[in-house]
């Protein structure tokens, strides 16, 4: 597997070198010189793959796992197990077929820190992370064979004993979700690829003239069409590219999100998805630092939300786990209930953001617009151009006024929360004790003004509240802080 991936990044560089060659000498050339160059450099690449696979080891032991590397220079790393927050399962297409899995031990480090094996096969990797996950809780230790396969043989049927499952997305609801995950990302796919394979287009992609000298034909060749003709013209054009960006986002959205299926277990929150590339992650419930809960513009009108789990952990580049990317409020109320997070009640304390951070905030919105409009108004041909960006300057400050009515926070004895947005609300509530500072930052407006931005250390994630009246930011610091001194954070994961 480690050759194929190699030689997978080879295809595009030895194919283009092939043409050339061919090019410029034949077929008796590419015979004579490219192609035992090109066997020469496939055998060396599965060579070397097979050099790095005898010199990769790893070994578990009491405290950490240890992983050494290195054909000509030897690199090893050891990882305690007290460090990893997650450890994970990734199956891309191709290891998919020879049963072969990516083990990943994410450390919560960032930056290109977390420890990976590959590969490994489905049971051997399974089994590692059910030994590193009892090594790192303390348990009592687990090898290979004898007792220790009797002790996972008895975690595996608890692991499915105690297993809920909590939600699910099927064929149907993932073309739904497609829809609303518009994209044009096949264009630059499509320019990626153009930029290859440059040499084998009739033109030069970057020479300007070309381009508008092909624009002005195709131009002339419209303009002998009559008006309905060119409007039909981009009727259809513009259906096009709706459907193009729409298969796209379908498309994608099949992909990455195939046999999605969210389930409590014995150990915490599993999610399974994908279809060509399959993840298997599990969350446990102590260390889900806090949720986050959003939606969009138009999938709002239509009651589809999305949640998140801020952990240590990573998911696939992102900060947070999405633990139900496009679901009703109905269908995530019990999830966020099994991560041990309340709704806030009708008799929550709830608190907005200053009158004066709404103001100052709305003319600092409206002042690009009024800023463009001098501009527009020296160069347009009309002043009543000028009109447009005083518009957007009016339609901004109105938004900013309306958002503020939503924009609130609320603090209760185990819980703070905060929601904003007009169009399209988000809402983020974290655990008191599991926050680790409380930061009050004003900048020289605010200062004079009297509020503050309130910032909350979440691991893992950020959590602000910005606007807050200096009075409700220092009482909000204080009972933060009451929590945290009163929290023994060496005993936090055991809760």
């Amino acid at each position: 597997m480690r050759g194929v991936a190699i030689l997978s990044q080879l295809a595009i560089p030895l194919a283009i070198a092939g043409y050339t060659i061919l090019d410029d000498g034949g077929i008796d050339k590419l015979l004579m010189f490219a192609v035992p160059a090109i066997t020469a450099i496939i055998g060396f690449n599965f060579l070397f793959s097979y050099l790095s696979w005898r010199r990769l080891t790893y070994s578990v032991g009491e405290q950490d796992i240890r992983v050494e590397s290195g054909v000509l220079s030897r690199a090893a790393r050891s990882v305690p197990y007290e460090r990893i927050q997650d450890v994970s399962l990734e199956q891309k297409f191709v290891p998919r077929l020879f049963g072969l899995v990516e083990v990943k031990f994410e450390t919560g480090s960032g930056g290109g820190e977390d420890l990976s094996l590959t590969y490994l096969s489905e049971s051997e990797g399974e089994r590692l992370r059910q030994v590193i996950r009892a090594r790192r809780e303390g348990q009592r230790s687990l090898g290979e064979g004898g007792e220790a396969a009797t002790s996972i043989e008895a975690d595996d049927h608890e692991f499915e004993d105690r297993k809920t499952t909590l939600f699910t997305m099927d064929p149907r609801r993932l073309a739904v979700f497609g829809t609303f995950e518009f994209s044009l990302a096949v264009f630059a796919v499509l320019l990626g690829l153009t930029q290859q394979f440059e040499f084998l287009l009739p033109f030069d992609l970057w020479d300007l003239e070309a381009w508008e000298t092909r624009i002005t034909g195709q131009s002339a060749y419209l303009a002998t069409f009559g008006f309905g003709a060119q409007v039909i013209g981009g009727v259809i054009a513009t259906i096009t590219l709706v459907v193009i960006g729409l298969a796209t986002g379908v498309v994608r959205t099949f992909l990455r999100e195939w046999d999605f299926r969210l389930e409590r277990t014995a150990r915490g929150f599993r999610r399974r998805r994908g279809l060509l590339t399959k993840t298997d992650v599990v969350m446990p419930v102590h260390r889900v630092q806090g949720i986050k809960i959003g939606t969009g513009l138009i999938r709002r009108l239509f009651g589809w939300h999305n949640l998140r789990f801020v952990s240590l952990a990573q998911d696939a580049g992102a900060s947070n786990h999405v633990v139900a990317p496009f679901a009703t409020m109905e269908e995530i109320t019990p999830i966020v209930t099994e991560a041990g997070f309340d709704w806030p009640g009708e008799d929550a304390d709830w608190h907005r953001a200053s009158t004066k951070f709404r103001f100052d905030n709305a003319i600092g919105d409206a002042l690009w617009f009024l800023a463009a409009a001098i501009p527009v108004a020296i160069f347009a041909p009309s002043l009543l151009f000028a009109l447009i960006p005083l518009a957007l300057a009016a339609i901004t400050v109105g938004a900013n006024l309306l958002a503020w009515r939503f924009h609130r926070h609320a603090l209760d004895p185990k819980q703070i929360l905060a929601t904003k947005g007009l169009f399209a609300p988000r809402s983020q509530i974290s655990t008191r004790r599991k926050l680790h500072s409380v930061e009050i930052s004003r900048g020289p407006i605010a200062r004079l003004r009297g509020y503050a931005t309130v910032h909350l250390g979440l691991a893992g994630g950020q959590f602000s509240i910005p606007g807050v009246p200096i009075d409700r930011a220092l009482e909000l610091r204080d009972a933060v802080l009451e929590t945290i001194v009163e929290t023994d954070f060496s005993q936090l994961e055991k809760a």
